[in-house]
């Protein structure tokens, strides 16, 4: 009994955590950002899947940060947007993986790593769609969005997190 409790704890704690991304994913479509990039935006889904790899663990981060995609595309978007964030989210996650397993990063560096491979992910995606490497002339601008957002989300994370691990 108490293995199948546990399962559904989990399954509900993945459900809630996916809601609160898409809820913030939606509530990034409201905020204007126009630095002549199409589609930058703030990454506040992307606070979800720090939270979730600092108090849960990996699987949980990946899990939300892919449901979150498949759901908001079919959503509010469509193949060719689920094409870009998957890969952006790939690239993003995987250092962001690996830069949380180092005690010198912070969840504001883990999440500025994470804004900009994120950023360095979809021009990479981009390049390959267009068939041109043009793209990558939008770089130094998307890795200063990178930076600034992510360490944004990074600051708000880490208060979450103090605030979610002193209240368990």
């Amino acid at each position: 009994m108490r293995e199948s409790s546990t399962y559904i704890h989990k399954i509900a704690t993945v459900g809630m955590l996916t809601a609160l991304a898409m809820v913030m994913g939606f509530i990034e479509t409201l905020i204007p950002i126009n630095l002549g990039i199409p589609g930058m935006k703030l990454g506040l889904a992307n606070l979800i899947v720090i939270i979730a790899l600092y108090l849960f663990d990996i699987k949980t981060a990946i899990v939300v940060s892919f449901l979150r995609i498949v759901l908001i595309a079919m959503t509010f978007g469509n193949v060719s947007m689920m094409i870009y964030s998957v890969c952006g989210a790939s690239l993003s996650l995987l250092c962001m993986v690996i830069a949380s397993r180092f005690k010198g990063f912070s969840t504001i560096g883990v999440s500025v790593i994470g804004g900009i491979m994120h950023n360095v992910g979809q021009i990479i995606c981009a390049a390959f769609v267009v068939r041109t490497n043009g793209v990558f002339t939008y770089l130094p601008v998307l890795l200063i969005a990178g930076v600034v957002s992510g360490m944004l989300i990074g600051i708000a994370a880490g208060l979450v997190i103090v605030r979610i691990s002193t209240h368990k």
